[in-house]
């Protein structure tokens, strides 16, 4: 009996040096994690500047200029934006693109979207066609001539003036792959809100066709909500903008949560 009890004290004495030891190691490895976070984190973050000219580099501008003339003024639409969705490809792609335009008004604050039909007149078109027919159909239903020269591996083309967005119309090619449909979904609709410029030093951006992005992305999302915020004014300059850029950014951020 006296073996057995000194015993126990033995391996009670043992568990709770046990039990310290874990807890400091617990502490120490708390510690390495909330170190690494504090690094991690600045770096992935989105500063003011960043965002303040990511602004100015894709909504002053535009990448498909008329006659090429940049128009440095702000466009974006002034009222409802009326989506029409022409899927010509053998892929049908209604339902993924539809999905995506009515994400944009709860994504897009002070943004108004509806989805007409055939019978009414819309201001944004989007075309959903194959590879083998993309250059015939910006040429036809854009461009209106046949020897159009046609850009990229999707576009979007807008009319617009110092009062606003006239008109998009973009053609998104449904049948090389996932990865671009998505990319070219998201990058020719929103670029076909207003934000018409790209920039190859926008890389946490779709609005650079260098970057690999296949979502809407926080900074878009940012720069979008900046954008049709009341505050920023159809055919402003960029001089009168940035007067009130840093209280825009300030509380599209507070909205956001970011």
């Amino acid at each position: 009996m006296v073996i057995t009890l000194t015993n126990t004290k033995f391996f009670e004495q043992k568990i709770v040096h046990l039990k310290r030891y874990i807890k400091q190691i617990m502490n120490i490895l708390s510690a390495l994690v909330f170190t690494c976070l504090m690094f991690i984190a600045p770096a992935n973050a989105l500063s003011d500047e960043e965002i303040i000219q990511g602004f100015k580099l894709t909504v002053f501008g535009s990448e498909i200029a008329p006659i090429g003339f940049q128009a440095r003024y702000v466009h974006k639409f002034r009222g409802e934006v009326k989506f029409k969705i022409h899927d010509l490809a053998s892929t049908k792609r209604v339902q993924e693109v539809s999905r995506f335009i009515k994400t944009l008004e709860t994504e897009i604050n002070g943004l108004k979207t509806r989805i007409v039909n055939e019978n009414e007149r819309a201001n944004f078109n989007v075309y959903v066609v194959d590879r083998a027919d993309y250059v015939q159909t910006v040429r036809e239903k854009i461009e209106k001539r046949r020897t159009a020269k046609v850009p990229g591996k999707c576009l979007v083309k807008s009319r617009f003036s110092r009062a606003g967005m006239i008109r998009s119309d973009a053609v998104i090619v449904s049948d090389e792959g996932e990865d671009l449909f998505k990319r070219c979904l998201i990058e020719e609709i929103l670029q076909g809100l207003g934000p018409l410029n790209e920039n190859t030093s926008l890389n946490k951006s779709v609005f650079n066709d260098t970057s690999k992005h296949t979502e809407f992305t926080e900074f878009d999302r940012i720069i979008l909500n900046m954008l049709y915020d009341k505050r920023i004014k159809n055919g402003a300059s960029e001089r009168s903008v940035s007067k009130v850029l840093d209280a825009v950014l300030k509380d599209t951020r507070a909205r956001l949560g970011k």
